[in-house]
């Protein structure tokens, strides 16, 4: 009786897995952020549907060297909190979702989303 009730519970645990949104770790929408490319063109540059919870640093500025991210703008469902270093360090600052979004002056490296 014992190994129908563990098998009937296992069944019934990994159907409830499979049945889980695949999207469920990520903010739905779009984040955008302005940067200089290595050419010095102003750029504007996003994440579509970027993965909760961890953190990213903007490809474009990952590099000591190059000028930081400026004026992020937030169109996720979700709080973005980004950085001023890579790898979600230094100073942050948070914004809200659905179009929160800061000036030229919030200079930024990553990201995360709630």
């Amino acid at each position: 009786m014992r190994l129908r009730t563990s098998v009937a519970a296992t069944v019934g645990a990994l159907a409830l897995v499979i049945t889980l949104p695949t999207s469920a770790g990520a903010a739905q929408g779009d984040f955008t952020y302005q940067h200089v490319n290595r050419a010095g063109v102003a750029q504007t540059s996003g994440l579509v549907d970027p993965q909760s919870r961890e953190c990213i640093t903007l490809p474009e500025v990952s590099h000591e060297r190059s000028a930081p991210a400026h004026s992020p703008r937030n169109n996720t469902d979700a709080t973005a909190t980004v950085f001023a270093g890579v790898d979600c360090e230094g100073p942050h600052f948070s914004l809200r979702p659905n179009g929160g979004h800061a000036s030229e002056r919030l200079q930024v490296r990553s990201v995360v989303f709630s």
